[in-house]
């Protein structure tokens, strides 16, 4: 196990001051992403917009409307010209950021948009829905239905992340699918409670999956095989956000008692845990972390986005 002098140290690497307090939502915010290089970041939610922000200064830019009902998740493109954004209205919309006008809807879902995401190349969005099914949607084409329907799940996609030629899907069903789209190949793994965040490591090695039973897991992307679990938050109501930090070395999770876990991927323990809303009780739904620094953008049930920092580097 780790010293506490060892633990200080891991503690120093991570976020643990809230820099910026984005305000603007009116009710919970869902979902809060970073564009590709940190620069600017997206939140949606239950007042049927989607806001642009500069967190680094705390100040909005843009807020686009356009769903009928509440917004679920968000994705920005890696040139940063366009939005994609789904939600209960069952439409997936794709905007253009200076703009602000809608592009393009995709209509095919029969349930809620809970998570999509854009290939790498971003000329497919992919959805994953209340209605069991993953789709993809090519942005190039005249055509509005999807270009592809993966129904092997039997219960609601909870989220959907995209890294090279594969598509993960995590499942209320209490599994983990792997689409390799060069072979058409598809791996399921059996994690057993709802699974309802996934995500891949950033060196692609690793797999981290939310549960709704108080735990994450961490596994082995090619074998499957359960390398760690993490706990102490409470997760086991609702969909709530998990992610690597920017060098792997950490895992974060939100929590239902609105706290932020930061764990350590290789020991498992807690190294720190952030509150920014001491004085009454909160729902973290949503984290992003930055792709290259030590920062963390967190969404609650009070619809506050807070912009969290290391030590020292708040004024930077």
């Amino acid at each position: 196990m780790a010293t506490a002098n060892a633990m200080a140290a891991l503690a120093n690497q991570v976020p643990d001051i809230p820099a910026k307090t984005l305000r603007g939502h009116q009710g919970p915010v869902r979902a809060v992403r970073f564009n590709g290089n940190g620069s600017y970041c997206m939140s949606c939610g239950s007042d049927k917009t989607i806001k642009l922000w500069n967190p680094h200064t705390g100040l909005p830019i843009k807020t686009y409307k356009g769903h009928g009902q509440e917004i679920l998740d968000v994705a920005a493109t890696s040139d940063n010209s366009r939005l994609a954004s789904g939600g209960t209205d069952k439409t997936v919309i794709l905007w253009d950021v200076g703009t602000g006008q809608i592009i393009r809807k995709f209509r095919g879902h029969s349930g809620a948009i809970n998570s999509l995401a854009f290939n790498e190349e971003c000329t497919v969005i992919v959805t994953g829905s209340y209605d069991a099914t993953v789709r993809t949607w090519d942005t190039r084409s005249r055509r509005y239905d999807p270009i592809q329907v993966l129904d092997e799940a039997s219960d609601s996609i909870s989220s959907v992340k995209v890294s090279n030629d594969e598509i993960m899907s995590g499942c209320v069903d209490g599994k983990v699918r792997l689409y390799d789209l060069r072979i058409g190949k598809m791996n399921e793994d059996y994690i057993g409670p709802p699974v309802t965040c996934v995500n891949f490591s950033r060196d692609g090695q690793c797999i981290l999956t939310s549960c709704l039973d108080n735990a994450l897991r961490l596994l082995d992307k090619d074998t499957g095989q359960l390398l760690n679990e993490f706990t102490g938050h409470k997760n086991s109501d609702y969909k709530i956000d998990s992610c690597f930090t920017h060098t792997d070395a950490h895992v974060v999770s939100g929590s239902e008692d609105g706290n932020i876990f930061i764990w350590d991927l290789v020991e498992g323990s807690v190294i720190a845990k952030l509150n920014a809303n001491m004085k009454k009780p909160d729902i973290i739904y949503s984290l992003a972390y930055h792709p290259r620094e030590a920062c963390l953008l967190s969404a609650s049930a009070f619809g506050d986005l807070i912009f969290w920092k290391k030590s020292g580097d708040e004024d930077l």
